[in-house]
């Protein structure tokens, strides 16, 4: 079976250069041969990516072959993967500086390389040797890594760099040991050292936690890793370190050296599709620090577009209204939705619209005269060609939104609000036990919508909460209590079933936002 090729990191076109344009063919007063041989001596066909010093102006050439190039300095880099007999083979990672003049032709030599070596005090469980992702980058070039690196992976005793001192070139790897937890270390150096590789001690990691839970996501399989982020691009940026690939609900361990890193999630359907996920917010941890990171807890609702008012309209972007507020953002899932827009009895606009296979989804109401309006959103999970778990959690999301407009041609964003419900003590697959009373903890937020879009302050004077064991049909009223930036909502559980959730939020002025979720937790 061939092994995949590629580094394991997302978002960065590492591997597939840009393509010399013709232009730039046309002024080439110069050729470049790179040629790569193996650890034993015969030739290797690799892909070359060739940055020119200081443009960027990258290209992707194979091995053996010449490419026009105009006169100057350049970069070429390369990984030499070979065949073996067993396991991955091996890979060498390498890079000269070149002065292209006339016709040029340099070598880059796998039996030159040196082992890549890392070592961790590992504890007892951690018996297999560490897996590395390396690359060399062009370190003199903007937006570093992208475009301007290449790189591989292996075991280490597998992966070999080959040195040199040039400070127009970084060396990066992030190791990985796999026990019961996983330990995780990044370095990145000016140059490829002599000795590339490190050591690292346990005492001086930090660890982060992923709970990962089950009944929310349109599928089961949860893909959750972690991407080194320096606060300075260098060649680690987005090396990217897998925590666990399984079925949810599910917990693990990472330790991993001091830094900023971006935990992620990928959610996979049985038919092999991405289907959802996204990246939360970095952290940055210390050494002895702890975080934890969550994905999937109950419950999922609308994460940050409301209304904007002016010009004589009303524009309502119907993205982002039923998604993890773990991974917050614009990271949802797609949705088909119902916006009408109503003035007293009069219907100023009714659309149907979808955000899945297309990014222009938009409501947009004319309106003539101040007043009272009221804008109703009646969202559903919506994703052709998959079939969604039984059960499935958060299937749908209603707003209902009654504000005044003053002027219909300021710009401004409706006063009104965005709920987060929070229900606590729920289990790993987000249920709550029969009869119980569950505490649900309820913000009301308000997101920017853009640098030159007004987001007045608006101060939530009341907020009321109801629960629903018949799927909304009808609906208890729960013991609401003040509790700092926040408000706490005491809801008593059915014997069976699942539990949707709604809040009312009304600031002095009486705007009032109403937000229902559907099959906000289960009963189980």
């Amino acid at each position: 079976m061939p092994r995949r090729r590629s580094l394991a990191f997302v978002g960065v076109a590492a591997l597939v250069p840009l393509v010399a344009s013709g232009a730039s063919a046309q002024a080439a007063s110069g050729s470049l041969t790179v040629t790569t041989l193996g650890r034993h001596g015969g030739k290797v066909s690799t892909t070359v990516t060739v940055v020119a010093v200081p443009s960027g102006q990258t290209y992707s050439v194979k091995s053996g072959k010449r490419i026009s190039l105009p006169s100057g300095r350049y970069l070429a880099m390369t990984d030499i993967w070979e065949h073996g007999t067993e396991g991955l083979g091996t890979d060498t990672i390498g890079a000269q500086v070149v002065q292209v003049s006339g016709s040029k032709t340099v070598t880059l030599d796998a039996r030159k390389g040196k082992l890549v070596k890392v070592s961790l005090d590992t504890p007892a469980d951690v018996t297999d040797p560490p897996r590395i992702s390396a690359q060399v980058c062009a370190a003199t070039v903007g937006n570093m890594p992208s475009a301007y690196s290449a790189g591989g992976w292996n075991d280490e005793g597998a992966l070999y760099a080959i040195p040199n001192s040039s400070k127009l070139l970084q060396f990066g790897y992030l190791a990985q040991w796999s026990g019961d937890d996983s330990y995780v270390a990044v370095k990145n150096t000016t140059g490829i050292p002599s000795a590339p590789g490190g050591s690292f001690k346990r005492s001086k990691l930090a660890t982060m936690r992923f709970s990962v839970r089950a009944g929310t996501q349109m599928a089961q399989q949860n893909d959750t890793a972690l991407q080194a982020v320096p606060k300075v691009d260098d060649c680690t940026t987005d090396l990217m370190a897998e925590v666990r690939d399984d079925t949810a609900p599910y917990s693990a361990t990472v330790h991993l050296t001091p830094g900023t890193w971006q935990p992620r999630d990928d959610i996979i359907a049985s038919n092999g599709d991405d289907v959802g996920g996204g990246f939360p917010k970095v952290r940055t941890l210390k050494a002895g620090q702890s975080r934890t990171q969550s994905f999937g807890r109950a419950a999922w609702s609308p994460l940050h577009y409301l209304p904007l008012l002016g010009q004589k309209s009303v524009t309502f972007l119907p993205d982002a209204l039923i998604g993890d507020p773990d991974v917050g953002g614009l990271w949802a899932d797609p949705t088909k939705e119902t916006v009408v827009l109503s003035k007293g009895s009069t219907t100023v606009k009714k659309k149907t619209l979808t955000n899945w296979g297309t990014g222009d989804a938009e409501f947009d109401a004319g309106i003539r005269s101040a007043g009272w309006y009221r804008l109703t959103v009646d969202a559903h999970r919506y994703r052709p060609g998959i079939t969604f778990p039984a059960g499935m959690l958060s299937p749908r999301a209603t707003l209902d939104w009654h504000f005044k407009v003053t002027d219909p041609a300021k710009v401004m964003v409706a006063p009104v609000f965005l709920t987060r419900f929070l229900p606590t003590g729920l289990n790993s697959h987000n249920q709550a036990a029969p009869n119980s009373t569950t505490t649900v903890q309820v913000s009301a937020g308000r997101a920017s919508q853009g640098p030159d879009i007004k987001l007045t302050k608006v101060t939530a004077k009341s907020v009321r909460v109801w629960s629903s064991a018949d799927g909304g049909k009808t609906w208890k009223a729960a013991t609401v209590k003040h509790s700092g930036s926040a408000w706490q909502a005491t809801v008593h559980n059915p014997a069976s079933g699942a539990v949707a959730l709604r809040s009312e939020v009304t600031d002095s002025a009486g705007d009032r936002s109403v937000e229902t979720v559907y099959r906000a937790y289960a009963i189980g």
